[in-house]
């Protein structure tokens, strides 16, 4: 048992979908897995482990940003083993192109957190996505026909800004999204040699000012898991 989770040796998979809201991981769990048991909810932060296609897989709730994610993220890999440890969150686009209800796989992560200025003095880190479960999400969709995009995304400390078009810059050079936990979660999985990617649904875009509903959200996310879960 760990700080924050509940959980004894072995009740988490060696793979983790790992949704920021817990909701979502309960949801995740109910609408995906069988025989699936919860193993966590220390400060409502739910998690469940269960079956999918006959497969191990455990979802785990981080919460909203990259401080509380690394929490999370830590302990799953050093108190429980975790290998693979694949976010499923929602992001708001920063291309005209890249639509609502698309999906995106983060390559790579910039950030405007400083989390690492402490690690890389005067230097600037990469996060990076984990090659293989990259290829096998990539591959996946392409099979299935799902369009995706991929490429590099921007994980904010902030959700309110004070310049809404601070963007724009982000934009410029190519970043394809915003949202807050992928550049935590791919250097804590780099320090620990584990394997970690991110799939983002796009919710909002701050181009068109447009938002997807409750509902669209939803029918979205089972596309988003169900390529997550190809990874199993």
């Amino acid at each position: 048992m760990s700080i924050h989770i509940e959980a004894k040796k072995g009740d988490i998979a060696k793979t983790v979908l790992l949704p920021g809201d817990p909701m979502r991981a309960k949801w995740i769990a109910e609408t995906f897995f069988e025989d699936y048991k919860c193993y966590n909810d220390v400060r409502g932060m739910l998690g469940y482990t269960g079956y999918y296609k006959g497969k191990r897989v455990s979802v785990q709730g981080t919460g909203m940003g990259i401080p509380s994610a690394l929490i999370y993220c830590h302990e799953l890999i050093n108190d429980y083993g975790v290998e693979n440890l694949i976010r499923v969150g929602s992001a708001g686009s920063y291309q005209k192109n890249i639509e609502l209800r698309e999906i995106v796989i983060a390559m790579a992560a910039s950030s405007t957190s400083g989390i690492n200025n402490s690690r890389f003095i005067n230097a600037d880190y990469s996060p990076t996505a984990n090659f293989e479960l990259f290829m096998k999400t990539a591959l996946y969709a392409k099979e299935n026909n799902i369009p995706i995009k991929a490429g590099n995304v921007l994980s904010a400390d902030e959700f309110y800004e004070d310049d809404y078009d601070s963007y724009k810059k982000w934009a410029d050079y190519g970043v394809l999204c915003v949202e807050m936990e992928t550049a935590g979660l791919y250097t804590i999985a780099a320090k620990f040699n584990v394997k970690a990617l991110s799939i983002l649904t796009i919710s909002d875009s701050l181009v068109t000012k447009k938002r997807t509903s409750a509902e669209e959200r939803e029918s979205t996310f089972n596309t988003m898991i169900e390529i997550a879960l190809s990874t199993l």
